[in-house]
């Protein structure tokens, strides 16, 4: 099976396997989030395990 390119850019795999992907929220709308809210979606957030094993099969991993 061949891996999904759109997921290879949208989602990291760290070494231990888990998968990262970004909050979002991130484009627009943003004047009226606070700072500190703005400043959470800088960060990558962990994947909940159902999904994460969905999204290996397609990762290929």
């Amino acid at each position: 099976m061949k891996t999904r390119k759109s997921l290879t850019k949208r989602f990291k795999i760290t070494k231990t396997g888990k998968i990262l992907r970004r909050p979002s929220g991130q484009n627009h709308f943003r004047a009226k989030k606070s700072g500190k809210q703005i400043r959470k979606t800088r960060k990558w957030i962990k994947v909940s395990d159902p999904l994460a094993k969905k999204l290996k099969k397609l990762l290929n991993k």
